[in-house]
């Protein structure tokens, strides 16, 4: 039996059901059934048990023999792609090699301990990606060794791809502590982590003029910022070869003993700022701006900055929050000295030395003893402001000075004052580092392997800070910051920015998300490997991903990558 379609010229085919017989030697057909009009679903199933095959329920037909997360790790391994990391890392595909990307992508998906993440590689997709579904803890760590070896010619090709002479670079530090007592970078120092019981490092980063990482670099805990300059002068100079380039750093970077000793000798350029010691003295010079006009800054000179341009610079807003903040602060001092006034006139505080203790301690605490005067005799005690000092702070309250030895034919004054607020940044690239990255806690305790670590967790970063760029129309993020005439302000917000924040939708309609909960999203497009039970025992099974969303297949689009 077959099944037979017959075309009519003005009408639907007709369907017939037949079977071939022979009669006096010749094979004939005769019709069994008319199936014309029958969903075309139970003519084809008709068909198909004709041919010898079998009829099953869907359900039963296939089998899921396993279902992992497949869309986050996709999209990071576009990027991975994208951004070059591959042949960065080495351009033959080693199983060290293998290993590290699938550490920068897991870092980025979920970071993990080294211990943590191989077991990690197979609850997504991402061991199958790059072949380590079955490694182990050791290798790993043989891996991070094998980074922390790459790591000053990857930082060459970097720097090669994206710095010539005359090139504007960014350097910062922050600190970050460290789990244990071992190892011989870790020690005490300014916690920017505000953990001063904890041993730490620190942290240079190095960037370009947009905020890319090129190179980082690990210092001992208690190393003073200005140190950390003259290793970056150095690199700049012998290993990345530049001859001249624009070094932008903040006042604790960038001394005036730094520029004398390492920048001026490498022949090399600054915009940095100066400290709140050096603008009190400069404000008493005939030099300083009485007052200034709609754009707030205006640039002066110094005979102690020779050769020097100086961009002073008032932030009303900043303004505005250091007086809010003085005055809350003397408002709480003095409710602290009237309780120490009301024990003296009780009697219960007497002792001279006690009551400067009790005082000292209140004041110190809030960092304003500079403000007060105080009185203290046997059993008595009194205080009053130094009017003339609270003045004189308040008349700088929102004031900066950027400093710069760039002549004004090459860079103008907005635009010096524009690249030293670049440096927001580099701190930006700190945040993420400590946050959605995780480059703490470090449990490594070999120093090589703690510099591996955070070389891993800069190459991350590059893909992170690609993925956030590429996919901001779907993020609170706004794509188009107006920026302003007057440099010292702040970017406004753009239009497109203030509609997405009333309507919480991107330009297209899709709901906003944080960077976190879009991976979440990515993450629920599954890889299945399924088995059809119609297949002998020895069959091998095919893959198919999950129906792909609207938002995913928008993140794919954005990302110039597929799942």
């Amino acid at each position: 039996m077959h099944i037979e379609r017959v075309p009519n010229r003005n009408s639907h085919p007709t369907v017939l059901l037949r079977e071939s017989y022979r009669e006096n030697g010749k094979v004939k057909k005769r019709t069994l059934g008319n199936l014309t009009g029958q969903p075309e679903e139970t003519i084809e199933a008709l068909r198909v048990v004709l041919k010898g095959g079998r009829m099953m329920p869907m359900t039963s037909a296939l089998t899921i023999e396993a279902s992992l997360p497949h869309g986050h790790v996709a999209a990071v391994v576009g990027v991975i792609k994208s951004l070059g990391l591959k042949s960065l890392l080495g351009t033959k595909q080693t199983r060290y090699r293998n290993l590290i990307l699938a550490l920068i992508a897991q870092r980025v998906l979920q970071p993990a301990s080294k211990l943590a993440s191989h077991r990690l590689f197979n609850t997504t997709t991402l061991g199958q990606e790059f072949g380590v579904a079955d490694a182990n803890k050791e290798e790993l760590y043989k891996a991070l060794d094998w980074l922390g070896a790459q790591q000053e010619r990857m930082e060459n090709r970097l720097v090669k791809q994206h710095l010539k002479d005359g090139s504007m670079v960014l350097f910062d530090l922050t600190s970050t502590y460290l789990e244990g007592r071992q190892c011989e970078l870790a020690e005490y120092g300014y916690s920017r982590d505000h953990r001063p019981d904890k041993l730490q490092i620190e942290i240079g980063l190095l960037c370009d003029k947009e905020g890319r990482p090129l190179a980082v670099e690990v210092f001992p805990g208690n190393t003073g910022d200005p140190t950390t300059l003259t290793a970056q002068v150095n690199k700049l100079k012998a290993r990345f070869g530049l001859k001249q380039v624009i070094v932008v750093g903040d006042r604790g970077m960038i001394t005036q003993a730094r520029i004398d000793e390492d920048l001026q000798p490498a022949g090399f350029s600054w915009i940095t700022a100066l400290r709140h010691s050096t603008i009190r003295s400069l404000a008493k010079t005939d030099n300083w701006p009485s007052l200034f006009d709609a754009r707030n800054f205006a640039e002066i000179t110094s005979p102690d900055f020779p050769g020097e341009r100086l961009m002073v610079c008032r932030n009303p807003f900043l303004a505005e929050d250091q007086g809010r903040s003085r005055r809350e602060l003397l408002t709480i001092a003095e409710q602290g000295l009237e309780t120490i006034l009301q024990a003296v006139q009780e009697g219960s505080l007497r002792d001279c030395g006690q009551i400067g203790k009790r005082a000292d301690r209140v004041l110190r605490k809030l960092k304003i003893a500079r403000y007060f005067n105080l009185e203290i005799a046997p059993g008595r005690f009194a205080w009053s402001r130094k009017q003339a000092v609270i003045d004189q702070e308040t008349a700088l309250d929102g004031i900066y000075v950027v400093r710069t030895n760039l002549p004004e034919k090459e860079i103008s004054s907005a635009d010096t004052i524009r690249q030293y607020k670049s440096l927001a940044q580099v701190e930006s690239a700190f945040r993420h580092l400590k946050s959605s990255l995780d480059i703490r806690p470090i449990f490594h305790f070999r120093a090589d392997r703690i510099k591996a670590h955070v070389f891993l967790c800069m190459l991350a970063y590059m893909v992170e800070r690609k993925m956030r760029i590429k996919l901001k129309t779907l993020l609170f993020t706004d794509e188009a910051p107006l920026l302003p005439d007057d440099p010292v302000m702040p970017r406004e917000s753009s239009p497109n920015a203030k509609e997405k924040t009333g309507t919480r939708r991107s330009p297209v309609g899709h709901a906003l998300q944080s960077f976190s909960t879009l991976l979440e999203q990515l993450a629920t497009l599954t890889r299945n490997t399924v088995r059809a039970q119609w297949e002998p025992a020895t069959g091998k099974p095919f893959e198919m991903l999950a129906n792909i969303t609207p938002l995913q297949q928008e993140a794919f689009r954005l990302l110039s990558t597929s799942p």
